[in-house]
């Protein structure tokens, strides 16, 4: 079936839809303005695909799919801003190369943005571009997002409903895509009411069950989140330390020792207020810290002084039997209040281009990792998500530990409550590559979902900002102001299930997958009813001709 013909006018339409998609989008995520954060996501996020929707309706799948991945382009080019930063502020890259970096990345966004124009110009061809197929579309190529070509899923639509209290009881059962499914279901159907209502006929039924559907993901919200910490729930005081440490300085042998003294500043501090176990954020020791590295034995004598346990930051190193290196990570390392040892956690999924090249043998001649201060060579990545155990027996305390980007994937952080049966997340970051930018406030949005989806609180260790405390609902209780020395110290409730360990972190993306099988399903029922009105037509037709 071909597209309709354009009214006149319906160019200059679509511009001003897919223009309205771009600016809210850009909108719909945490952006600082006037010394402030504006944070309009819990409105847009109810028309962001709306509007793209509007400015899609009426074309060929390929005019569709080249309009969405335009519209996708410009949206998120302004959404990753900040990569500008990370490649040219701290990243040292030409300027040209800062300009083309968050377009490059956008792209890749695009690409889903362009399936979704494909796509609904595809099922709309064949009668079944409805709220649901539509929201089921919207959420599984979020979910795409999170695994193809290693995944990228910032700014994925479930985000911007961070604070939206009655949707994010929903992360625990469908993780974060509920949020986005819930949003584009809402967006969907009123679009299509809204045209009913333009065109002077009847909401199609589709429409109205859409709206019913909403409101029992709302109920249901509302029923699963977490419930509140009783008196009862054993709990950890535990100080999450910003240390401030600006990035073009981080790795400077001159900044190493007060560095040090800085995170050893605060954790005195931390210990005299009570606090049990301190968290200093990714990297916040500038090399390795290991026993027998020189920094690891400071650290040691330093959780003996204050007699807290530290969960630090720092580069961890495997050797041969000679003593030589042959990997480095990102590690988390963790120390009891003796001083000792007792766990390594090592960051698993690595950022492309920041830690390691992508077929280094093929590009490498070209292109050299963003990340500069740890090494020139490739981050090795770890074998995956790890409880880091402290104490012993019955009274051994499980913490995971997610570093840095690994918090933007959902399926990954569930496991560490999940498979690895932590009681408490610790997520350690530095976003001191960001600079002043909207990406701090959009990734401490984005880690509040995974305390939400685990129902396990959070503490959020940030060199720079936002440190912050997260509860098991997903809402923010404590935050330090970004490009500020801090210190946040909490008692924070540990669950073990059925309290924490919720049946996303145990079961995963049933909910995504789901919608894959439903939009196959509906997919193919379109196609079959097309297939069968095309031959009917068909034989009407050679009935006539016969006639004659």
């Amino acid at each position: 079936m071909s597209a309709r013909p354009a009214r006149p006018g319906a160019g200059r339409a679509r511009l001003v839809w897919l223009s309205g998609y771009a600016l809210a989008t850009f909108l719909a995520f945490p952006q600082p303005f006037a010394g402030r954060v504006l944070d309009l996501g819990f409105a847009l996020a109810w028309v962001v695909p709306a509007l793209l929707a509007r400015g899609l309706r009426g074309l060929a799948p390929r005019r569709a799919a080249a309009l969405g991945f335009g519209a996708g382009l410009a949206a998120h080019s302004a959404v990753l801003h900040w990569i500008y930063v990370v490649t040219v502020v701290y990243g040292h890259a030409p300027v040209i190369a800062g300009f083309l970096a968050p377009v490059a990345l956008a792209a890749y966004v695009a690409l889903f943005t362009a399936a979704f124009g494909a796509g609904l110009a595809w099922l709309a061809a064949r009668g079944a571009a409805g709220p649901w197929q539509l929201a089921a579309l919207w959420t599984l190529l979020d979910h795409a997002r999170s695994f193809v070509f290693t995944g990228f899923p910032w700014a994925t639509l479930g985000y911007a409903q961070h604070e939206n209290a009655a949707l994010l009881g929903l992360a625990s059962l469908t993780g974060v895509y509920g949020l986005s499914f819930a949003s584009a279901l809402g967006a969907f159907a009123l679009d299509a009411a809204l045209r009913a209502r333009a065109a002077r006929r009847r909401v199609e039924r589709g429409a109205a069950t859409a709206a019913l559907g909403l409101a029992l993901l709302l109920g249901l919200g509302a029923a699963l989140r977490a419930p509140e910490a009783g008196p009862e729930e054993p709990r950890l005081r535990v100080a999450v330390a910003q240390g401030n440490i600006e990035q073009g300085q981080k790795w400077s042998p001159g900044w190493v020792q007060r560095t040090l003294g800085i995170y050893a500043d605060l954790t005195r501090r931390a210990a005299a207020a009570g606090a049990q176990l301190v968290v200093w954020p990714e990297s916040a020791v500038p090399g390795a810290a290991g026993p027998g590295d020189a920094e690891g034995e400071w650290l040691a004598a330093l959780a003996r002084e204050t007699g807290v346990s530290l969960v630090v930051g720092a580069v961890g190193l495997e050797t041969d039997a000679l003593g030589r290196i042959t990997a480095f990570y990102d590690s988390a390392h963790l120390l009891d209040a003796q001083g000792r040892f007792l766990g390594r956690y090592d960051k698993s999924h690595l950022v492309p281009f920041g830690e390691y090249v992508p077929l280094r043998d093929l590009l490498g001649r070209f292109l050299s990792a963003v990340a500069r201060g740890i090494a020139s060579l490739d981050v090795s990545a770890g074998p995956g998500p790890a409880a880091l155990v402290l104490g012993e027996g019955e009274s051994a305390l499980r913490l995971g530990v997610p570093v840095c980007y690994e918090l933007i994937f959902p399926d990954l952080v569930r496991r560490f409550a999940g498979e690895a049966g932590a009681e408490l997340l610790l997520g350690i970051t530095n976003d001191a590559w960001y600079g002043r930018t909207g990406a701090p406030h959009q990734f401490l949005a984005i880690t509040a979902l995974r305390a939400a989806e685990s129902r396990l609180w959070l503490a959020r260790a940030a060199n720079t900002g936002v440190s912050a405390f997260i509860d098991s609902r997903g809402r923010v209780v404590a935050q330090t102001r970004i490009f500020e020395r801090d210190l946040l110290i909490r008692d924070l409730p540990l669950r073990r299930p059925p309290l924490g360990g919720s049946f996303y972190a145990r079961h995963g993306d049933v909910f995504a997958w789901s919608c894959w099988l439903g939009l196959a399903a509906a997919s193919v029922r379109a196609w079959r009813r097309g297939a069968g009105t095309r031959a009917g037509e068909a034989g009407k037709r050679g009935a006539h001709g016969g006639g004659q």
